[in-house]
C-alpha cells in the first residue's frame, strides 16, 4: 500500500510533486497538492476494507477518524483507476492545490516590539482587528501574543505550557480582571492541537482581542467576564505541526515525533491524553493513521506539557476549570464528554446539552450556521485518549468541551478556508461564547 503521507515524512529536501516524492528515499519534500483530487468514501464494512481496495491507487489519507467513511487525496495520474474502483463517494475538492491557493499568503505582522517604549504608552494600542483578514506565520501569531500582553499589561501576563517534540515553547496568555489573578474560577481554552486546523488559531486570538479590547473600553459585558473568570488561552499548543503545515504539508495533522524503527512521524495529539487511552476504535495504533495515539498513554513531550499544566491551572484556582474548550475545524459541532466510554454520561449531562442548544442558536442567529451539539461518541464515534475526557475527569473541570469550526462539512472545504472567511467565523463563534460565559 502506498501511504504517500509515510514516504513524506523522513527528512527535509527541496519542493517536488508529492506523487514523486513516494520514489525518492527517505526524505521528506515539500507537499504540492497540484491537481489532488479529494474523495470521501462511504465505508460501509469499516474502513480497512476501503484501505485493502485501495491499495494500489497513490494517495494520501487526510482522514479524520470516522468509522463511516474515509477520505484521500489521489494523485493526479492515479484518478482514473481510483474512479475505476467504482466506490460511492463524494468529491472533496477537485484540486487541493488550487483550493489551497485560495487561502492566500501567509501576511507579515508588523510587531510592536520596536515601538514598546512603555507598556503605558501602548495600553492604548491594541493591534488592529487587520490581523483576522489573513493567516499568519508561527513565528508571527508569538509577537501578535505579545503585542496582546504589552497591550494590556496590568491584567495579563504570558505563559509558558511547557515544549514540544522539537523545543519550541508552547505559548499562551492569562487575562483577568478586578480582584488580581488567581482569584476566581479558570477560563481554559487549547486551539491548533491538529496543525492544519488554522481557523482556530485566528479564533481564539478573536477572542482574545475581544477581551482585551472591550475591557479597554469600558464594555460592560466584557469587564463583567474578566472580573469573574481569569482566561488562559493557548493558542498553538502543537507549535512542531503548526509550522510543518506552513512550510512542507498544509494538511499535517499530528505533532513531528519520530518512533523508532517506523517510516511516519508524529502522533494525533487528541488521541494521546492518558486518560480512556487504549479503547477498541477510540484512535489507531498505526503510526502511520491520522488518528494514530502513540505507543502509551501520554508518551510525547507535549501531552507533559498539556496535563502538567492543566493540573497547575485546575489547583491555581480555588473554583478549579470552569470551562475548557479544544478548538478544532471543520464541521460546526459542539461536542462534550465522553468519546473514550460511550456509555457514560457527564453528571451534569442535562445542564450542559441545555447550555450547548442555545448557544448553537445563538450562533445560527448570526449568519445561519447551523451547529450539532452532544457527546463525541452519539455525534461523531469514539475517540479515546482525548482531552475534554481528562481535563473533565481528572482535572475537575465543571464544563469540557470541543467546539468544531467552520466550514460545516468536508465538501465545504475542509481544513481549506479561505482567509477571507475567518473574521465571520470568529465573530459568530465570539457571540455564542460571549453569551455560553454568561451563563456558567
Amino acid at each position: 500500500m502506498k501511504f504517500l503521507a509515510c514516504l513524506a515524512a523522513a527528512a527535509a529536501a527541496a519542493a517536488v510533486p508529492l506523487a514523486s516524492a513516494r520514489r525518492l528515499a527517505p526524505r521528506e519534500a515539500r507537499v504540492l497538492y497540484d491537481g489532488f483530487k479529494v474523495f470521501e468514501i462511504d465505508a460501509p464494512e469499516g474502513v480497512d476494507a476501503i484501505i485493502e481496495k485501495i491499495a494500489n491507487i497513490d494517495f494520501i489519507d487526510v482522514d479524520e477518524g470516522s468509522p463511516d467513511s474515509y477520505s484521500v487525496a489521489v494523485a493526479p495520474e492515479s484518478v482514473k483507476d481510483f474512479e475505476a474502483l467504482g466506490l460511492k463517494h463524494v468529491v472533496v475538492h477537485e484540486d487541493l492545490g488550487a483550493d489551497i491557493l485560495l487561502e492566500g499568503d501567509l501576511q507579515p505582522y508588523a510587531s510592536r516590539k520596536l515601538s514598546r517604549a512603555s507598556s503605558e504608552a501602548l495600553s492604548a494600542h491594541l493591534p488592529g482587528v487587520e490581523w483576522f483578514n489573513a493567516y499568519h506565520a508561527y513565528a508571527d501569531h508569538v509577537d501578535y501574543i505579545e503585542d496582546l500582553h504589552y497591550a494590556f499589561s496590568h491584567n495579563s501576563e504570558l505563559v509558558i505550557a511547557g515544549k514540544s517534540y522539537e523545543g519550541r515553547d508552547i505559548h499562551g496568555i492569562h487575562l483577568w480582571g478586578k480582584g488580581g489573578k488567581s482569584s476566581k474560577p479558570a477560563i481554559y481554552w487549547h486551539s491548533t492541537t491538529h496543525a492544519r486546523e488554522w481557523i482556530t488559531t485566528m479564533t481564539v486570538e478573536y477572542f482574545l482581542y475581544q477581551l482585551i479590547s472591550g475591557y479597554l473600553a469600558s464594555d460592560a459585558e466584557v469587564t463583567a467576564l474578566l472580573n469573574a473568570y481569569d482566561f488562559y488561552v493557548l493558542p498553538v499548543v502543537n507549535p512542531d505541526g503548526f509550522i510543518h503545515s506552513q512550510t512542507t504539508d498544509r494538511l499535517w495533522r499530528k505533532n513531528r515525533q519520530p518512533r523508532c524503527n517506523q517510516a511516519c512521524i508524529g502522533t494525533d495529539l487528541n488521541r494521546n491524553w492518558p486518560h480512556y487511552w487504549n479503547v477498541t476504535g477510540g484512535a489507531s495504533d498505526d503510526p502511520c493513521a491520522q488518528s494514530y495515539r502513540g505507543l502509551s498513554p501520554g508518551d510525547t513531550p507535549e501531552m507533559a506539557s498539556f496535563t502538567a499544566y492543566t493540573d497547575k491551572v485546575a489547583s491555581a484556582h480555588p473554583d478549579g476549570i470552569k470551562f475548557f474548550v479544544d478548538w478544532h475545524a471543520f464541521g460546526h459541532i459542539i461536542l462534550m464528554p465522553y468519546g473514550g466510554n460511550c456509555s457514560l454520561r457527564v453528571a451534569n449531562y442535562d445542564r450542559q446539552m441545555e447550555l450547548a442548544r442555545q448557544t448553537t442558536a445563538i450562533i445560527e442567529s448570526v449568519a445561519g450556521s447551523k451547529y450539532r451539539y452532544g457527546p463525541v461518541c452519539d455525534v461523531l464515534y469514539a475517540a479515546s485518549g482525548g482531552s475534554m475526557d481528562y481535563v473533565y475527569d481528572i482535572a475537575g473541570a465543571d464544563i469540557a468541551w470541543g467546539w468544531e469550526l467552520s466550514p460545516a462539512s468536508e465538501a465545504a472545504g475542509g481544513f481549506v478556508l479561505p482567509a477571507e472567511k475567518i473574521l465571520a467565523t470568529a465573530q459568530e463563534n465570539w457571540k455564542g461564547v460571549k453569551w455560553l460565559l454568561t451563563q456558567l
